[in-house]
């Protein structure tokens, strides 16, 4: 499955900066966090936001960082 953008919703906003929860169907983290995957988010997706990720094999938050050639995310360690 690729990203859906009608699973991606705003939990919080505040002075620029946004807490998103992906739902991610029956994608796991591995194909979750490869580059690229939040591309077609990216006119809504901003660099600083976290998006709390419910996958099949678990949950995660990832910080969307910058990136000039689409979105990029890093887990939070």
């Amino acid at each position: 499955m690729a990203f859906a953008i009608r699973n991606l919703s705003v939990l919080a906003y505040a002075n620029g900066f946004t807490l998103w929860h992906y739902k991610a169907g029956t994608d796991d983290q591995r194909s979750i966090g490869s580059p690229g995957y939040f591309n077609d988010a990216g006119d809504v997706l901003t660099a600083g936001d976290m998006v709390l990720v419910s996958a099949v094999d678990s949950g995660r938050v990832l910080c969307v960082v910058p990136d000039e050639r689409g979105v990029r995310t890093a887990a939070l360690g």
